[in-house]
């Protein structure tokens, strides 16, 4: 008969039914129809359904009712605790043979699905995986993975997080949801809260800032939960931090140490603090401001919280932190951690980067990447990926430019331009800078495109030749650019050259002299010629 089932099964039923356990979970670890788990546990609250017909060899006598499995009737394996499953009550699971293997790669920390695939590929395990997977089920149940208590000495951790805090109610009558930071002692359990309405980088910061300064010392290691006003990217082994975060620990020399993601357990402590100032201190409380909540928290941490009796330490919270744990804590910077906004930019085209709607010149290498900016109310510091410093400028108002693309390369007039300009031309030469001087004054604020192009020159002739161009434009009056470029291609200076004595193909100067006495003669006697005919 298809309603027919075993004692132990129903026994399995109604345990683990007693436990919390539902219907859907109960028929599937045993292997049972949902429907066949109701009928039994109807019975066994004394439903009105008809009793489950007796198995062959189990029939009860006559006119006796079927008697309603308890703990004290319960087969030996569930009266001790052991959760049953199907393989209780049929035959052992394919698992049994490889029962040694898998305890130890449980106990490595192995999933299920990991240990399954290494049976099959290493034991020839013929088995499905749901087989394997209440197998491993069974055995966490059975065998418990312990979880280790530490302690830490005075001084040493202090654990941090955030949770609801009490609402405030806004003039309008409409409430406000706020959160509550707190900071605990791991040694003493001294705790500091403070009620704040985003859970920024910003308010983490100040928070934990105003918590070394109510216990007067910082403690060598801050512990948060992974969240993302302090942690970047969350990973046990390396997680990334917040930048703000690691300046911050710098600055007041302590270390940031998150907690491995979806464990609360690694932080236990200030998850109980937690708890506490929830239904101790805020719950069913309503405050006007954020200001009136903080004042009322920093009431109830001095008159109750550090006035109890821990349960763990058995001493009293205020006591124990003032007697052994304040004077291990590290000792306060002279001053608060600096106040300033950060974040990422990318180097615009122009070479520009935009923060708080002013814009900051960065090298021209930068263009395209991402760098780091941080400001505050006088300077804005530039930093690579690798947090090394580029520049640092002075704050601009809204809409200004720390350089700008004028001539003069910044914020300027136009005769400051020119004044720019005929300085460099100076550079090149004397005769370059009375040239550039001089077309200034004669053609004014257009002359400083025609002194641009005159400096253009050095890109393929020396500053040298460049002045002995404008030399000889000086000397010569000429003031247009054309000039000077063209007394740069032709010979800029007629060299000085010297005459020879002598030479292969010059004849002697004594030959000259006896040629002129040969002809000394007659050229008298052709003038006395001349003079006859004209008589």
């Amino acid at each position: 008969m298809g309603n027919h089932i075993k004692v132990a099964a129903m026994n399995s039923i109604i345990t683990l039914y007693e436990r919390g356990w539902s219907k859907r979970r109960i028929a599937r670890e045993l292997g049972l129809d949902r429907e066949t788990v109701r009928r039994q546990i109807r019975i066994w609250a004394g439903g009105h359904s008809k009793p489950a017909i007796p198995t062959a060899g189990n029939s009860l006598p006559e006119g006796s009712k079927p008697a309603i499995p308890t703990a004290g009737n319960l087969p030996p394996a569930v009266s001790k605790g052991a959760i049953p499953t199907a393989g209780d009550s049929g035959r052992k699971s394919q698992c049994e043979p490889f029962r040694c293997l898998i305890e130890e790669k449980t106990a490595s920390g192995l999933s299920a699905q990991r240990i399954y695939q290494d049976l099959k590929l290493e034991s020839g395990f013929a088995g499905a995986y749901e087989s394997v997977k209440r197998f491993v089920r069974k055995l966490l149940q059975s065998h418990p993975r312990p979880i280790y208590r530490l302690e830490s000495p005075p001084g040493e951790e202090a654990q941090v997080d955030f949770g609801s805090g009490a609402p405030i109610r806004d003039p309008d009558g409409r409430l406000r949801k706020t959160h509550v930071f707190r900071v605990t002692l791991s040694f003493s359990r001294k705790s500091y809260s403070e009620c704040v309405l985003r859970q920024t980088t910003e308010s983490f910061i100040r928070c934990l800032e105003n918590s070394f300064r109510d216990f007067g010392g910082v403690p060598r290691f801050v512990c948060p939960d992974n969240l993302k006003a302090a942690v970047a990217q969350a990973d046990w082994y390396d997680p990334v931090l917040n930048p703000k975060i690691e300046e911050f620990a710098r600055h007041y020399g302590t270390v940031v140490m998150p907690t491995r993601p979806y464990s609360p357990r690694h932080k236990g402590k200030i998850e109980s603090g937690i708890k506490y100032v929830k239904n101790n201190a805020l719950k069913g409380q309503v405050f006007a401001s954020v200001a009136e909540e903080n004042v009322y928290l920093k009431h109830w941490e001095e008159t109750v919280a550090d006035c109890r009796i821990h349960g763990t330490t058995r001493k009293q919270v205020g006591r124990l932190f003032a007697e052994a744990e304040k004077s291990a804590l590290l000792p306060l910077p002279a001053m608060i951690f600096p106040c300033f906004e950060e974040g990422q930019r990318t180097v615009h085209k122009d070479s520009y980067v935009e923060v708080a709607r002013s814009y900051y010149h960065v090298p021209p290498e930068y263009i395209g990447r991402k760098v780091w900016v941080r400001w505050d109310s006088h300077l804005v510091r530039i930093h690579n990926q690798r947090f090394e410093q580029i520049t640092v400028l002075a704050r601009l108002a809204p809409g200004r430019f720390s350089e700008c693309l004028s001539t003069g390369g910044c914020w300027s007039s136009v005769e400051k331009d020119l004044k720019y300009w005929l300085s460099r031309a100076s550079l090149l030469g004397d005769k370059s800078g009375e040239w550039a001087t001089t077309v200034g004054e004669l053609r004014g604020p257009p002359a400083i495109r025609v002194i641009q192009g005159l400096i253009s020159l050095t890109r393929n002739h020396s500053h040298a030749d460049v002045d002995k161009a404008c030399a000889l434009a000086v000397s010569h009056g000429a003031w247009r650019l054309r000039d000077v470029r063209r007394l740069m291609k032709a010979p800029i200076e007629q060299g000085t050259f010297e005459f020879l004595d002598s030479h292969p193909l010059i004849r002697d100067m004594a030959e000259y002299g006896s040629l002129l006495k040969r002809l000394a003669p007659s050229a008298s006697a052709e003038g006395e010629r001349k003079e006859a005919v004209k008589a």
